[in-house]
């Protein structure tokens, strides 16, 4: 069964509210009411009734049963509510004035109907960038205990084969304990979809066959997972071929557990990442699903403003089968 399918059997009849700030973008539209006619998410959509309504009307979507959400117009006492848990959670850092301006920014305001539990997650970034997007979240949720960064996984599928890259849309430098902390949130993503996760730390160096400060930098992030995880199959620092690549695996890794039968791959730069899931994805002909934000508190997800409603559609299933 494909991963997908799969996610939405298992959604069925739970009742997950995700929210969709960007309501009014006919791919929103459009993936939730799909959503809520397979019965696998309850949507709730922001925006103006209006203008939704006019949005609707034009691509001959049906909004019947789609909770519809108009910051300007919501009931006063609920806004107040809202605000006093805005202001107490950033308590020294913004002013009730300025807390007022923030409410009225959609991602916001979505953030926070995640956050007092009005909904279970939010998708967001197909209108919004990924700044507008991670911030209210970073600043309202916050990252899981312990945990200190959050990192953007894709899903990479294409028939029967499935991997997980990482961190391909939020770290721009990763130092050893950061590329150590995407490397354990990518084996519990891992782990939500069926996979039972073999970690390989990539570099351009396998086993010590090059020197350098970023040789170093993930060996050092390898000990650092193995201490943390030890039950967890991970290794490094390996080349993409010797984590892939049974043949090359064997020859410049022999032993390891990792090379070459690799499914999660944590790359060492955000540059790196972003390079490699798009070259499999436009070379490769892997579908890319995502990026999943990992290590918050509750499941936020940011789009890529190129986004489909079909990416939109997936992403929402993720973010909903996150929700503990």
């Amino acid at each position: 069964m494909d991963i997908f399918e799969k996610l939405a059997q298992d959604l069925k009849g739970q009742g997950r509210r995700i929210v969709f700030p960007e309501g009014s973008d006919k791919r929103i539209m459009g993936a939730a009411v799909r959503l809520k006619a397979d019965g696998v998410v309850d949507p709730v959509l922001l925006g103006n009734q209006a203008e939704l309504k006019q949005v609707a009307s034009e691509n001959n979507f049906d909004l019947s049963g789609i909770e519809i959400l108009d910051p300007a117009t919501y009931p006063a006492a609920d806004k107040q509510a809202m605000h006093d848990a805005l202001l107490e959670r950033r308590k020294g850092k913004n002013t009730p004035e300025e807390v007022d301006q923030m409410l009225t920014d959609v991602s916001y305001f979505g953030t926070m109907l995640v956050y007092l539990g009005k909904v279970d997650g939010m998708v967001s970034g197909a209108v919004h960038s990924t700044g507008a997007t991670v911030r209210p979240a970073l600043q309202i949720i916050k990252t899981k205990p312990g945990q200190k960064r959050i990192s953007g996984a894709f899903i990479m599928q294409k028939g029967e084969e499935r991997y997980i890259f990482a961190d391909c849309a939020i770290n721009i430098e990763l130092d050893a304990e950061t590329m150590a902390a995407v490397a354990l949130q990518s084996a519990e993503t891992a782990e939500l979809f069926g996979l039972d996760p073999k970690v390989a730390m990539l570099s351009f160096s396998t086993k010590g066959s090059a020197k350098g400060e970023m040789v170093t930098k993930v060996a050092e992030a390898t000990k650092l997972v193995q201490a943390q995880a030890p039950t967890l199959a991970v290794d490094g620092e390996l080349q993409f071929d010797a984590a892939f690549v049974p043949e090359v695996g064997a020859l410049k890794a022999p032993g390891s557990k990792v090379a070459g039968h690799a499914n999660v791959f944590v790359f060492p730069s955000l540059e790196a990442g972003n390079i490699g899931y798009k070259i499999a994805q436009r070379f490769g002909g892997f579908e890319a699903v995502g990026p999943i934000l990992q290590g918050l508190n509750a499941p936020i997800a940011d789009l890529s403003r190129g986004t489909s409603e079909e990416d939109v559609y997936k992403v929402a299933l993720i973010t909903a089968a996150q929700v503990k």
